[in-house]
């Protein structure tokens, strides 16, 4: 679990022009919310928020005015075509609670030798874990599968602490035979009729 600390600063201007002035300093608008108190509007710096978001359900450690508090992202809005941070929304974190994240499932291993495809039917998997021990990924053996063959989330093995926060029986990963295409036999009497 990676932890990054932010310096963040309150705001009290809101709106598209505000979004857009503050966007203009190299710095992203955010909103901190949890715990059943009120939102905090706070602006981030844009640079440390880009490279702390590379990490897969960071956790952030927020000092807003001297306040140290924990975060982890919740909704992070993207431009669509650069790709830079418009928006971020951060949820409110204790050290021991427990958090509803999803995690990426990573495979390793080859399938059986043939012509056999991997279908990913879930990329992630969502899970419940402690908000300061949040596995970045879960990895699954595919060694020696074959068409047929599938992997349940109950058969994916999670870190100590963790545990799934949906079906156990839910398909996460199957093996298909691959399609191959046979020449078509009607079109070459279609022509030699025409």
């Amino acid at each position: 679990m990676s932890e990054v600390k932010i310096a963040a600063e309150t705001r009290t201007e809101f709106g598209k022009g505000a979004a857009r002035r503050i966007r203009r300093e190299s710095k992203v608008p955010a909103v901190v919310y949890g715990h059943g108190g009120d939102p905090v509007h706070i602006t981030l710096p844009g640079h440390e928020l880009q490279l702390a978001l590379r990490t897969a359900n960071v956790l952030l450690t927020l000092d807003i005015e001297g306040k140290t508090q924990l975060a982890i992202p919740k909704a992070v809005q993207r431009d669509a075509i650069k790709g830079f941070l418009e928006h971020v929304d951060l949820l409110l974190v204790k050290s021991g609670e427990k958090v509803n994240v999803e995690v990426y499932v990573h495979t390793e291993g080859d399938l059986a030798p043939g012509a056999f495809l991997l279908e990913h039917v879930l990329s992630t998997l969502t899970v419940e874990a402690e908000a300061t021990h949040i596995p970045e990924s879960v990895t699954v053996s595919i060694e020696g599968l074959e068409a047929g063959a599938s992997i349940l989330a109950k058969d994916i093995p999670l870190p100590e602490g963790t545990t799934l926060a949906i079906d156990e029986d839910a398909v996460v990963l199957q093996v298909l035979a691959a399609q191959s295409e046979e020449p078509a036999e009607d079109a070459g009497e279609e022509s030699a009729e025409a």
